[in-house]
């Protein structure tokens, strides 16, 4: 699925995957099976992947409830009076009634291990987003503590890395430290769960809003879109872990030549399947 219509309420937005329309009070967000990678989407679907945003993304907003508050009210389509019946299925595993915030204008990015451009930028620099790193590290070291280096949240093209100054600046300092703080336990906590199920979170991205003056954690919440997940097994200094996420996609468009620019390259079917069944494989390991 890659376009939803619902003629019963009001489009707000449209993002790269997800599609934002207002229910009675409340926001819906619905997932659709669109794909980006370096900040492009994709022409093809990824069948199922909506479904396995939305249930991962829900699995995680309850589990981690108690470190911040979240957006999630109800992910129930038949409890809905605003939704007609004969759209239930489609929205059914794919949509999350939410709180209505206004977001911060922020991606908080998290890393606790050290790859993507985190490494290419240690490698020139010795430091990743402006915090400096010790000497000697390899791709897949662990960057211990894990660290936070927040990015501008772009409606279109590529999100770009700012330092914590310019983030009070957007934000104010007491929401840019709260946020800090609730970022880093977020990542902590999951980071601590997944590794029980055999999984490393190698880094992740979370979004906020505020409610009143309230922060609240809003959008995914440690999804394969949102981050990289490896077998644990296989993580070392040096190493080259499987990744559970976008970076076989991501892998492949760059073995094309293409230079991240629209329109992206035509995905084979073996690309869209073999992506279709590792977000699967990671649905599974972390929340069954």
């Amino acid at each position: 699925m890659l376009h939803i219509e619902l003629p019963f309420a009001r489009r707000l937005g449209s993002g790269k995957v997800r599609e934002i329309f207002e229910l009675g009070q409340d926001l819906l967000l619905v997932a659709s099976d669109r794909v980006s990678a370096f900040d492009v989407v994709m022409q093809e679907p990824i069948p199922g992947k909506g479904q396995v945003l939305t249930e991962t993304a829900a699995f995680w907003l309850r589990k981690l409830a108690h470190v911040v508050p979240n957006h999630l009210l109800s992910t129930d389509v038949d409890s809905w009076p605003e939704v007609p019946p004969a759209y239930r299925e489609l929205l059914r595993g794919r949509s999350m009634r939410c709180r209505r915030c206004r977001p911060l204008p922020v991606e908080w990015v998290v890393r606790g291990y050290l790859t993507g451009s985190g490494w290419q930028d240690y490698q020139r620099h010795g430091a990743v987003s402006g915090v400096r790193l010790p000497a000697g590290l390899q791709h897949a070291s662990r960057i211990d503590p894990p660290i936070l280096t927040p990015s501008t949240k772009a409606a279109s093209g590529h999100d770009e890395p700012i330092d914590f100054a310019q983030v009070e600046a957007l934000v104010g300092p007491p929401v840019a430290q709260a946020a800090r703080a609730a970022a880093l336990r977020l990542y902590q906590e999951g980071a601590a769960y997944a590794l029980s199920r055999g999984i490393v979170v190698a880094d992740t991205k979370f979004e906020f809003g505020l409610d009143g003056d309230r922060l609240v954690l809003i959008d995914e919440c440690l999804t394969p879109d949102s981050s990289r997940f490896w077998p644990a097994a296989e993580v070392h200094p040096g190493a080259q872990p499987t990744s559970f996420d976008k970076q076989y996609l991501r892998n492949w468009l760059l073995s094309t030549g293409w230079q991240k620019t629209p329109p992206p390259p035509h995905l084979p079917p073996e690309v869209v399947a073999k992506t279709a069944a590792t977000y699967r494989e990671i649905q599974h390991r972390l929340c069954s």
